[in-house]
């Protein structure tokens, strides 16, 4: 195999008009050590004329995962990925390195590196300037070591990408007892790129929740259901009791809304002659954020023409099993310390008789004003903008959700509740809805959807007048939507899964920012990485009263140096300054 060269020709035309950059870097932050010293080795790489982010393709034919499985002694392999561990052992030593599918060990020896008398390439490069966390191309032959691992002999390697910082890769002991894991969940949160590298379970989240995903639309691409997209930017926040983001269009100047839900246009084109139709969503809702709510979720909505709820139940069921078994291997999955089944049937329960099973309160057949004091009797807090609907939803979310851990159908909500539903056909006062329930939380929220125009009219008009008592997450009136039903939709049946709440119960995840590559988080407060100089300054800062600048040096201990280049860096960082007065220079804390 041609040998490649790890010197870019490309490079030493361009790097006059880069250098500049790298002259003061260390002046654009407040770097650790460690960052300092490796962007002296990137300066060093640069100076020998290697480009540490080289254009040209590494093309790859072999990988962690193919290596291992189809290992066939000295064959040929082109790989590439992350250094994440090494052990050099003067002309020769052992790394291993991270790709998409694992980890591999590989093996550099220096004659075989360099076969010549210069032995720069091992010596300089690899030995010095290479870093855990580098991304390497390496060219190489399979072999076993004496103790039988599978490992690629180096016959050459080329620096893809220099990387600036250290990983925070676990420290494991001679007993193989791990230390500082990088498991704190705001830092994982916050930088997913390292956890994924660090925590390759995180990782296994992600592939299943493809697969989950993936099994959904399969079950439905099966039946001939169409996906189809909607609109994210909506005049009308429509289609869901929910609170929603506004911007504004400067074009048009007119106030958008992102959407909280597809729901009223995957109705429209049921009206406009399809028979099926689904759409994987990201809907968005201004409330708040706890361990089952994030701003931005995913939402899968089907609408299917002349069915109902009934037949919804069953189509659920049977979808719900095939996705366990498909990502999982089976209708049993573990969530925390229980057991849940996704076998059919589900248990069918009507709202009205859970809430009067675990609270005791008859909701249909009291007033208003009766149902608000028997909920504050219960201990659920009420507000005057709060109409039977949302009471009644209140109830039943802090009463009765918590006990429904298997999967169990809630069925025929109160009209109330359900400005979208279609009346129930026994009983004018109820719907026909359901909401399924698994592990005390809700996961689809389904109906025979309301066709009746007029009915629907009226319906909105109640949501207003809730609105005009305060209520911000009644529903607006949809002109557009009501003139579509006018046109006639024909029996309808829709339902809408929560694709992050399904992921969560299928990978074991409590959370729903473990199951998001990127949650929303609060701002991040900046942090410095202050070295153990300026630590001390500051300490000893907070804590003297006078602050007088000698008397504050005398204490540091510090030498001249080591001073001078703290007492700057606070300043930088605008975490002190120096005041001149009549009886000489003092140090103040920046509010």
């Amino acid at each position: 195999m041609k040998k490649r060269s790890f010197k870019d020709t490309n490079f030493d035309s361009s790097i006059n008009n880069i250098s500049y950059l790298y002259k003061n870097i260390t002046s654009m932050s407040s770097l650790s050590e460690q960052e300092e010293i490796r962007r002296n080795k990137l300066k060093e790489l640069r100076k020998i004329g290697i480009n540490p982010y080289p254009a040209n393709l590494f093309q790859v034919d072999s990988d962690s995962l193919t290596i291992k499985e189809n290992f066939k002694e000295n064959k040929k392999v082109v790989l590439a990925g992350r250094i994440m561990s090494r052990r050099i052992q003067g002309k020769a030593s052992f790394a291993e390195i991270q790709d998409s599918k694992g980890r591999v060990q590989i093996y550099f020896n220096r004659d075989e590196i360099c076969e010549g008398d210069d032995k720069t390439k091992y010596n300089e490069v690899y030995k010095k300037l290479l870093d855990i966390g580098d991304i390497i191309g390496v060219d190489g032959k399979l072999f076993k070591t004496k103790v039988g691992e599978k490992t690629v002999l180096v016959k050459n390697f080329q620096l893809l990408s220099k990387s600036l910082k250290p990983l925070p890769l676990p420290k494991i002991d001679p007993d193989g007892n791990k230390f500082d894991e990088f498991t704190d969940p705001e830092t994982r949160y916050r930088q997913r790129y390292i956890d994924l590298l660090v925590n390759p379970k995180v990782k296994d989240t992600f592939i299943k929740r493809t697969k989950i995903t993936n099994s959904i639309r399969s079950f439905l691409n099966k039946k001939k259901y169409l996906e189809v997209e909607t609109p994210i930017l909506q005049p009308i926040p429509g289609g869901a009791i929910a609170r929603p983001f506004i911007t504004k269009h400067n074009a048009l100047n007119i106030p958008l809304y992102l959407r909280i839900a597809n729901e009223l246009y995957l109705k429209r084109l049921i009206v406009g002659g399809f028979d099926g139709v689904y759409e994987f969503s990201k809907d968005f809702r201004n409330e708040g954020m706890d361990k089952t709510h994030n701003p931005e979720f995913t939402v899968m909505e089907l609408y299917v023409a002349y069915k109902d709820y009934f037949w919804m139940m069953k189509t659920t069921e049977s979808l719900l099993k095939t996705v366990a078994i498909e990502s999982t291997g089976s209708c049993s999955v573990k969530v925390n310390e229980k057991i849940i089944d996704f076998t059919p049937p589900y248990p069918r329960i009507p709202i009205l008789e859970s809430i009067k099973t675990h609270t005791g309160i008859d909701v249909l057949n009291i007033s208003e004003s009766e149902l608000k004091n028997s909920a504050i009797k219960i201990g659920i807090e009420i507000e005057e903008s709060m109409g039977t609907g949302k009471i009644i939803d209140a109830i039943f979310g802090e009463k009765c959700e918590q006990h429904y851990v298997q999967p169990t159908f809630i069925i025929d909500y109160p009209k109330e509740m359900s400005p979208l539903t279609k009346e129930h056909r026994e009983n004018p006062k109820l719907t026909e809805r359901f909401e399924l329930l698994v592990n005390g939380k809700e996961l689809a929220n389904a109906y025979s959807e309301l066709n009746d125009p007029i009915d629907q009219r009226i319906r909105f008009e109640k949501q207003l007048k809730l609105s005009e008592k305060g209520d911000d997450e009644a529903m607006f009136i949809d002109q557009d939507f009501l003139r579509a039903l006018e046109y006639g939709m024909p029996p309808t049946s829709g339902i809408g899964i929560g694709i992050d709440r399904l992921v969560m119960l299928l990978t074991n995840n409590s959370s729903i920012q473990e199951v998001l590559f990127f949650p929303q988080m609060k701002p991040e407060k900046k942090s410095l990485n202050l070295n153990e100089a300026e630590k001390s300054i500051y300490v000893l800062i907070k804590k003297n009263e006078s602050n007088n600048l000698n008397k504050v040096k005398e204490d540091s201990n510090l030498s001249n140096k080591a001073w001078d280049k703290g007492i700057k860096n606070l300043v930088k960082n605008n975490l002190v300054k120096v005041v001149k007065s009549n009886e000489g220079l003092f140090i103040q804390l920046v509010n």
